[in-house]
This record gives C-alpha cells, structure tokens and sequence, in this order.
C-alpha cells in the first residue's frame, strides 16, 4: 500500500502523506491529523523506536542548557510534554509554556502532571503571538522536521528570543551524502513499518519520519540555515550512529555601539548655543504654526 494511500482504519480520512508534505499548510493538517491517531500510545511508540534513549537524549539537551534564574522558556511541538517537565524542574522560578498544534497530544501532557509555572497551550510554533525579545531560551523534541515552512519558524524563533537567548533542538539528522541518506530512508522506514503494524496494524503510520527527514536539510544545510537566520550555531552533537542530533544555538547580543568623545564647550560658548537654539526652535515653531 502506497503511503499516500495509506488511511486509518474505516471511514478515516486519508494520511496522504507524500503530496501533503511538499506544502506548508497542508503540511500542518497532516502533522494535526497524524499525532491525533498516535497520541495515545506516543510516549511507548517514542520508547521503543528511540531503544529507551529518548528519555536520555532529552534529559542532556536540558542538562546543556545555561543556567538561568527565571527565565522564559518556551518548548516547540512539545507533545506529551516531555522537554516541558524537565524544563520546569531545572527552572523553578521561570515560566515555561508548551506549544503544540494538536490538542490530543496536549491533553496528554497534561495528565501527566501540573506546575504553577508550566502551561500547555494549542498553537503554531510558526506564528506564537508572543512578544517580539521575550523569551529566553526556546527548545524542540522533533519539532523543526514538522514545520510547515522551516524558515518561517527559524524567523519566529529568532523573532520570540531575547538577545544572547538560547534555542536548542533535538531532532532526526539527515547526513551529507546522498548514499548515507538513502541507507538511512531504508532503515527509518523499514524500522517504521515494523512499529507501525505492531501498535497500529499499519505500517504506513510511522513512514512519516522518513518522509519527512527526505525533505529536511542535512546536517550541513540546517547549520548554515540557522546561521541565515541571525543565529550563532553554538555545537552539534550526534547520537545514534548519527540518526539523531541535538543542535543549540544562540541569538546574538547587539554590538555595543561605538562612542565618540564630545567636544568640551566652555561656559559662555554654551549660553551662546543655548540662544541660539532657543531662537532657532522657536523660528521653526511659528513656521509650524503656519501650517496648521
């Protein structure tokens, strides 16, 4: 069966996930639908497909993050939750919210457990309606491979994020190399095929991975990607034979602008300028006069 063809089970819509891909908005509704259907059993499916070192893989990409007293943070695609838990336990006193664009995958978040100063909320990580320079530190757990349009949500990210803020991402890494991408298509999709039948009676559900990491940059063009955005590309860290990488990256501070020393002006000088500007001022004040 074709993934394009790919469905459900009776009467549900079809995933058509090959043509839905190569467009922003239809690649939302995809992403909307797919983990609608794998909500209830992502936490065990990201286990099992990951070998248990999902949970590792997260817990150092929070480890590596600065050590902050009450920032904001903001975790993209968060899912059930897992990067935002682990956020809010590092950062007591901060604020974290968790943005996610299918509400199934925010409900079980939020069974997991609450916190005053964490939040899930349903949302587009490519249009988060936060205020430009107000958030410190943003992370995603395979979020960046799900956007509809990856350099608007490197832009909104750069946008969101205070000046020497901080972003880090963890996600599938495609290689350079177009015989390293194909081994590693065949293996994602041989290994999603086989999670797919085991927990869904489809193979098809989990085809989206590969799919979509085809169409995602290699290594080499998402540093340069985030480097186009403003960013400074921080380190890279590899796992899993070079499957998985955590990326972090850092939005400059502003140069600090250079300073020009003022002439002295001595006393009388300065009354004499004051006159004048007064006379000035008040010339071009009744020439405004004349216009209104």
């Amino acid at each position: 069966m074709e993934a394009d063809q790919a469905s459900r089970g009776p009467g549900s819509t079809p995933l058509k996930t090959r043509e839905r891909l190569a467009d922003p908005r239809q690649k939302r509704e995809l992403n909307r639908q797919l983990f609608g259907v794998v909500a209830p059993r992502y936490d065990a499916v990201t286990r099992v497909l990951s070998f248990d070192r999902d949970r590792v893989w997260k817990k150092r990409m929070v480890d590596a993050l600065p050590r902050m007293t009450g920032p904001f943070c903001l975790d993209l695609a968060c899912g059930t939750g897992d990067i935002s838990f682990r956020l809010a336990w590092k950062y007591p006193d901060g604020l974290i919210i968790g943005l996610d664009l299918c509400e199934a995958m925010l409900e079980r978040a939020r069974a997991h457990g609450t916190a005053s100063h964490l939040r899930f909320q349903l949302g587009d990580m490519g249009s988060t309606g936060l205020e430009r320079g107000s958030v410190d530190i943003v992370t995603g757990g395979y979020a960046l491979r799900n956007a509809g349009d990856l350099g608007e949500v490197l832009g909104e990210i750069h946008r969101v994020l205070k000046s020497g803020g901080t972003g880090c991402f963890l996600d599938f890494s495609k290689p350079p190399g177009r015989s390293l991408q194909i081994m590693e298509n065949l293996l994602l999709k041989a290994w999603g095929a086989l999670w797919g039948w085991v927990f869904h009676g489809d193979p098809e559900v989990y085809a989206y991975i590969a799919e979509s990491l085809a169409r995602f940059p290699d290594r080499q063009q998402l540093a340069d990607l985030f480097r186009s955005q403003g960013f400074e590309v921080q380190s890279s860290t590899l796992y899993f034979f070079g499957i998985v990488q955590c990326i972090m990256v850092r939005k400059p501070a502003p140069s600090a602008p250079d300073t020009f020393l003022q002439p002295t002006v001595e006393p009388t000088e300065a009354v004499g300028q004051h006159e004048r500007h007064a006379k000035e001022a008040g010339a071009e004040d009744e020439h405004v006069r004349g216009f209104a």
